[in-house]
C-alpha cells in the first residue's frame, strides 16, 4: 500500500489478487466470481488525479454509498458485502481494506454518466449564461446562479477514460449507445433516486444540488452501480449557508476545485500538490457530510 505524508491511501497492492483497473479514485480487483472495489483517498479534479490525497476520503465514500444502497433497497444494485474478511484471499489485507472496500457483482456497466441537476450551478450555469440551455435543454429566462430548477434535469455525459474529459450528450445520444428502452429506464431511475435523496438530505440540512449515477446490468437486470450520492459524485450544500445568486459553500470536493481555479494551472496532468490546510479542510467537509447524512461518525 502507498500512503502520502498525511496517511492518505494513494495506491493499493494486493499480491495474489488480480488488479483489473486503477481508476481516478478506485482500485478494482478480480475475485473470480466477484469484484473488489477499493475506494482510495486519491482526489480527482477536472479529470486529473492530484499527487496527494484526502485522508479518510475513501472511508467516507464507502460509508455513504452503503447508506444509500440500504436507503434505496428497492432498487437492485451491485453490492454483495462490505466485509472483506468473508473472502479468504483478502484477510491478510483487512486492516487496510476494511471500511473502504466493497465486494460487488460483476456487471456490464453502461458507458454513460447519468447526471441529474436540481440547481443551476457549475457547467450548467455556464451553459445557461451562454445560450439559455443546459445540455441542449432550453430553460426559461430569469434564473440566477445556484437557483433551484423548476424541475430536475437529466443531463448525461460520456464516461471518459482517466486523463480525458467527459462530454455532455443528449438523451438521444444515450439511446444510441444502449438502446432507447434502457436509456429511458436509467433516466427515470436517476431522476427518481435524486428526488428521494434530495428530500431525505433536506431534512438533515443538506441540499443535493446535483449528482451523477452509474448503471449497468447483470443477467439482463438493470442495476445501480459504483458509488452513490457521495461528496465525490455530488454537490452538497449546507442549507443554512445557501444563498442563490452566488456559488454556495459546499461539503464536497468543490472546495478543492475552487482552490485549483485560483492557480495558474492548465487543468492538465500532472496536477499540483494540494496544500495541507486545503487537505485538512476538505477532509473535514467529507466527514461532516458523512455525519449529517448517515447520522453516525466514522
Amino acid at each position: 500500500m502507498r500512503y502520502d505524508a498525511n496517511h492518505a491511501l494513494l495506491e493499493t497492492a494486493l499480491p495474489g489478487v488480480k488488479l483489473v483497473n486503477r481508476g481516478k479514485v478506485r482500485d478494482v480487483y478480480d475475485l473470480g466470481d466477484a469484484l473488489l472495489f477499493v475506494a482510495t483517498d486519491r482526489l480527482s479534479a477536472f479529470d486529473v488525479v492530484m499527487p496527494n490525497g484526502i485522508p479518510r476520503k475513501g472511508e467516507v465514500l464507502t460509508r455513504i454509498s452503503l447508506f444509500w444502497f440500504d436507503f434505496l433497497k428497492g432498487i437492485p444494485n451491485h453490492l454483495i458485502s462490505a466485509d472483506v474478511t468473508t473472502r479468504p484471499e483478502l484477510k491478510a489485507y483487512a486492516s487496510d481494506l476494511q471500511g473502504r472496500a466493497i465486494i460487488v457483482r460483476k456487471a456490464k456497466i453502461y458507458p454513460v454518466e447519468c447526471i441529474v441537476r436540481g440547481y443551476l450551478v457549475g457547467s450548467g450555469w455556464k451553459d445557461y449564461c451562454k445560450c439559455g440551455e443546459v445540455s441542449g435543454i432550453k430553460l426559461r429566462a430569469g434564473y440566477r446562479q445556484a437557483d433551484k430548477l423548476d424541475e430536475p434535469l437529466f443531463t448525461p455525459s460520456t464516461k471518459a477514460e482517466q486523463g480525458l474529459h467527459d462530454e455532455a450528450i443528449s438523451f438521444d445520444g444515450v439511446a444510441k449507445i444502449i438502446g432507447s428502452a434502457k436509456a429511458a429506464r436509467i433516466r427515470d431511475l436517476a431522476l427518481d433516486i435524486y428526488s428521494r435523496a434530495r428530500d431525505y438530505a433536506a431534512e438533515r440540512g443538506i441540499i443535493v444540488a446535483d449528482t451523477k449515477f452509474e448503471f449497468g446490468e447483470v443477467d439482463g437486470e438493470i442495476i445501480l452501480a459504483d458509488e452513490v450520492l457521495t461528496p465525490d459524485s455530488s454537490r452538497f450544500w449546507p442549507a443554512e449557508s445557501y444563498r442563490p445568486g452566488s456559488n454556495p459553500p459546499s461539503l464536497d470536493k468543490q472546495f478543492v476545485r475552487d482552490y485549483l481555479e485560483s492557480l495558474d494551472w492548465n487543468k492538465q496532468a500532472p496536477g499540483p500538490v494540494i496544500p495541507d490546510d486545503v487537505v485538512a479542510k476538505t477532509s473535514a467537509k467529507y466527514l461532516e457530510a458523512c455525519r449529517k447524512l448517515t447520522g453516525a461518525e466514522l
